[in-house]
């Protein structure tokens, strides 16, 4: 009842039809994006060094295999669908923020507590990678496709979307208010008031604090949103320190993962609302336990294999395709994110004009 009384709300406030609630009760299908193969030279030496967190060197050579990569981060209803499906689990501790001398600490507070969930369009927080990989099991066995973590290489790829600078879209750190949620103006003073702390913000300012509604920034190249910022995304590969060994091929690395701490690390990547400039560069790589569940960072996004390579002539069928899918009506869940992002610009609007 819950999830759908949020969709209705969500629907009246953006003047929009509700789907009816067998079309609620399908399984939530991610909107994917082809992504074509190719090659591209992975990590860069411009990130930071330390010899105890994951750095991107050295650069090397990678190709990938043309894969499908989720248009969206994995909101909390796609989630929610999944556990309300299973009664699977998802609890335990969960980081968040907090006024101690780390600025966080761990709590109960769990991925569908009202913080952490405003909207289910809201990408989810609090789960592991655990969790994320039992959601993906249960997703394909009820839709027949092999969805999945991406690999490192494969994310790194689809976040750069072929750009050479920075960001994808340049050098500058301003512009990234237009293509993700980062720690800017509105998120250092969120920031500030639950944990009493501050630092240095990248200078813009989007009206968000924490996360947002997903879709809300500019795609990049390849269509995707919300590659920088928003929730730090799981991959599929353990942590290594660093790229030697690494493989070429675009697979994920998931052999002779080292211990640190007494157990085996994984990657994830992109960055969060609570991350500066270096943070969100599609070149910076994050960590964290199998287990750990944070409020602070972490999230996923859905990859999928697809059979062979994508060529030219391909490519030019899917464009045709997609022309023709401009008529087709969206989906249940595609109406519904429409109306949380309308609801969400009006919260902006409103907050913007109130007196300071």
């Amino acid at each position: 009842m819950k999830k759908n009384y949020v969709i209705l709300s969500l629907l009246i406030l953006a003047g929009l039809e509700a789907p009816s609630a067998a079309a609620q009760d399908k399984v939530i299908a991610p909107s994917m994006v082809t992504i074509k193969g190719g090659e591209f030279m992975m990590g860069s030496l411009a990130n930071p060094k330390d010899p105890d967190f994951p750095i991107s060197e050295p650069m090397h050579p990678v190709r990938i295999t043309s894969f499908r990569l989720s248009r969206y981060e994995t909101t909390v209803g796609q989630f929610r669908q999944f556990v309300e499906a299973t009664g699977y689990q998802a609890t335990g501790d969960c980081w968040k923020l907090a006024a101690n001398d780390w600025g966080m600490e761990v709590g109960k507070t769990g991925w569908d507590a009202p913080v952490n969930a405003p909207t289910d369009y809201h990408p989810v927080l609090c789960v592991s990678w655990n969790d994320a990989q039992a959601y993906l099991a249960w997703l394909s066995k009820q839709t027949g496709k092999h969805y999945r973590l991406p690999s490192e290489a494969e994310w790194e790829y689809a976040a750069r979307a072929g750009g050479k600078g920075r960001y994808p879209f340049g050098d500058d750190p301003a512009a990234l208010c237009k293509y993700g949620n980062v720690f800017d103006r509105s998120g250092k003073a969120a920031i500030a008031r639950l944990t009493g702390k501050t630092r240095e913000e990248i200078h813009c300012d989007d009206g968000a604090e924490l996360t947002t509604v997903v879709g809300m920034y500019a795609p990049n190249a390849f269509g995707l949103h919300d590659m920088l910022g928003n929730v730090g995304e799981f991959v599929e590969d353990c942590q290594h320190l660093n790229y030697e060994g690494a493989p070429g091929d675009g697979s994920a690395w998931t052999n002779a993962c080292p211990a640190w701490h007494g157990s085996a690390m994984v990657i994830h990547r992109g960055g969060s609302y609570n991350n500066a400039a270096v943070g969100v560069s599609p070149t910076y790589r994050g960590h964290a336990g199998k287990d750990n569940r944070s409020s602070v960072g972490e999230g996923f996004r859905i990859a999928e294999t697809i059979a062979g390579d994508v060529d030219q002539r391909a490519g030019k069928r899917n464009m045709a395709k997609k022309t023709a899918e401009k008529t087709v009506a969206p989906t249940a869940f595609e109406t519904g994110l429409a109306a949380a992002q309308t609801a969400e610009r009006a919260r902006r609007s409103a907050s913007a004009v109130k007196p300071q």
